[in-house]
C-alpha cells in the first residue's frame, strides 16, 4: 500500500512544522456542527398535536351541542371557566415541561459522557498518528524507487520495503479509523447541541406558562371575590344541581356513542387489514407451491411479521390499551383504590340539601393533591364543564367510565392512554365548588353506581 502523499515529509522540515500540519489536517477533517433549525422535541410535539386534532374537534362538537340545550346562561361558574381552564392548561404544560426537562437532561448527560469517551479515543488516535508521522520523519521516509535503485543488499531492500508497507497500512487504517471517529464526534456534538436547544426551548416555554399561570390565578381570585354571593346561592339551588347532573349525563351519553363509533371504525379497519393480509398470505402460499413444483429443494421463508400480526389481530391479542379487554375492568371489583386519600364528606346516594342525591363521592383534600387513575384506560374527555370544573373522564372498556371533577388542573389530554396509579390531575375547587377536593363517579352503560362497592379503602 502506498503512503499517502499528504503524510510524506522532507528531512528539512522541523518537528514544529510536522505538528502544525497534523493539527491542520485534523481540523479540516472535523467541520463545525451546524445547529439544527428545528429540535426533535418540536417535531414530536407537532406530530402529537396532529394526532389529537380529530378527537379534539369531535369533543368540541359535543360540548357545543350540550351548550345549545342550556336554558341557564348566567351561571356564575361560567365567568370562571376561561381562567380555570387556562390554569389547568398552564399547570399541565408545566408538568409536561418538567418531565421533558428531566428526560432531556438525562439524554444530555449521557451524550456528554459518550462524547467525552469518544474525545479520549480521538485524542489517543491523534497521538498515535503523530507518533507514526514523527517516526517516519526521523527515519527519513525513503522513497521505494530510490530504495530499489540504490544497489544495496537485496535482503535489506526487501526488509525495508516490507517495513514501509506495514507503516503505510498502519497509517491508512489509523487515519480511516480517526476519520470515522471524528465523524461520530461531529454527530454527537450535533446531538448535544440539539439537546441543549431543547432545554433552552423548555425553559422558555416554562417561563411563558408560569407567567400565564400567575396571571390566570390573579384573575380567578378577583372573579371569585366578585361572584362570592352569587356562587353561594347557586350552589344551594336544587334546580342548578339537577341541571349540572343532566349536563354530565348528556356528555357521558354522547361520549359513550362516540366511543362505540370509534370502536366500530377500528373493528372495520382491522377487518379490512386482516382481509388484505389474508389475500397476501394466500398469494404467497400459491407462489411457494408453484416454486416448489419447479424447485423441490427450495427452502420456505419464515412467515412475514405482517402476517403474524394479522393472525394476532384475529385472535384479539392486540388491544389499544393493555387492560382494556372486555371483562378486564369488571374483574377488578373490590380491588380498586380511591383516586386520592382524603376526607369522604359525600357518599353515593346521600342527600344533598334540597337537591337530588349524590351520584358519586366527594373527597375533601388540599389543593393540588395528586389524583390517580383507578385502572388502565384511555382518556376520552379532559376539559372544563359547568358544575364540575376541570373534568377528566377515562374509558376502561366494557362500557365502564370513571369521572374525576372539580380539579384545579388536569394533566392528561383526550386520547392519552393511562395505567392504574398514573397521576392524571391535581385537586382543586373549580366549577364553583366551595371546598377543595375531588368529585369521583363511576358509570356503566351511562348509569352511575356506588364506587364504594368497587374500591378497597383499607
Amino acid at each position: 500500500m502506498q503512503i499517502p502523499q499528504f503524510i510524506r515529509f522532507p528531512r528539512r522540515r522541523s518537528m514544529r512544522s510536522l505538528a502544525l500540519l497534523t493539527s491542520i489536517m485534523l481540523a479540516l477533517a472535523l467541520p463545525a456542527a451546524h445547529a439544527q433549525k428545528e429540535t426533535d422535541r418540536s417535531k414530536q410535539k407537532k406530530a402529537a398535536e396532529a394526532e389529537r386534532a380529530d378527537l379534539r374537534q369531535k369533543l368540541n362538537e359535543l360540548k357545543r351541542s350540550i351548550d345549545k340545550t342550556e336554558s341557564a346562561k348566567s351561571d356564575a361558574a361560567d365567568a370562571l371557566a376561561e381562567s380555570e381552564a387556562a390554569i389547568s392548561d398552564a399547570k399541565r404544560d408545566l408538568r409536561e415541561l418538567a418531565g421533558d426537562q428531566k428526560q432531556t437532561q438525562a439524554k444530555l448527560d449521557e451524550l456528554s459522557k459518550q462524547m467525552a469517551e469518544l474525545q479520549k479515543t480521538v485524542e489517543s488516535q491523534q497521538g498515535r498518528l503523530a507518533s507514526l508521522l514523527r517516526d517516519q520523519y526521523v527515519a527519513g521516509n525513503e522513497d521505494r524507487i530510490k530504495l530499489l535503485l540504490s544497489g544495496d543488499n537485496p535482503n535489506r531492500i526487501n526488509r525495508e520495503l516490507q517495513y514501509m508497507g506495514y507503516v503505510s497500512r498502519a497509517q491508512a487504517e489509523l487515519i480511516e479509523s480517526l476519520r470515522a471517529n471524528l465523524h461520530k464526534l461531529e454527530e454527537k456534538q450535533a446531538e448535544v447541541q440539539n439537546a441543549k436547544a431543547e432545554l433552552d426551548e423548555i425553559a422558555a416555554e416554562a417561563r411563558k406558562q408560569q407567567a400565564i399561570l400567575q396571571k390566570q390565578k390573579a384573575q380567578r381570585t378577583a372573579l371569585l371575590s366578585q361572584l362570592s354571593n352569587k356562587l353561594t346561592a347557586q350552589r344551594k339551588e336544587a334546580g342548578n344541581i339537577a341541571r349540572n347532573e343532566r349536563r354530565l349525563s348528556t356528555l357521558v351519553d354522547k361520549l359513550t356513542a362516540l366511543i362505540a363509533e370509534q370502536k366500530r371504525a377500528a373493528a372495520a379497519a382491522r377487518k379490512r387489514e386482516q382481509e388484505r393480509l389474508a389475500r397476501a398470505k394466500a398469494e404467497r402460499e400459491r407462489r411457494l407451491a408453484q416454486n416448489k413444483k419447479t424447485n423441490p429443494d427450495a427452502i420456505e421463508d419464515d412467515e412475514p411479521p405482517e402476517e403474524q400480526q394479522a393472525e394476532a389481530l384475529a385472535r384479539n391479542e392486540l388491544t389499544p390499551v393493555p387492560g382494556m379487554q372486555d371483562g378486564a375492568f369488571p374483574a377488578l371489583r373490590g380491588k380498586l383504590r380511591l383516586p386520592i386519600a382524603g376526607d369522604l364528606i359525600a357518599r353515593y346516594g346521600s342527600k344533598r340539601g334540597d337537591g337530588p342525591p349524590w351520584k358519586g363521592l366527594f373527597i375533601r383534600a388540599p389543593e393540588g393533591t395528586e389524583v390517580k387513575a383507578v385502572a388502565n384506560g384511555r382518556v376520552v374527555f379532559a376539559d372544563w364543564l359547568r358544575g364540575f370544573g376541570n373534568l377528566i373522564i377515562i374509558d376502561h372498556g366494557s362500557h365502564y367510565l370513571t369521572i374525576y371533577g372539580n380539579n384545579q388542573s388536569v394533566f392528561k389530554r383526550a386520547g392519552d392512554a393511562v395505567r392504574a396509579g398514573d397521576v392524571i390531575a391535581g385537586t382543586g375547587n373549580s366549577g364553583g365548588n366551595d371546598q377543595s377536593g375531588l368529585y369521583f363517579e363511576m358509570r356503566h352503560d351511562g348509569r352511575a353506581f356506588d364506587p364504594l362497592g368497587w374500591v378497597n379503602i383499607r
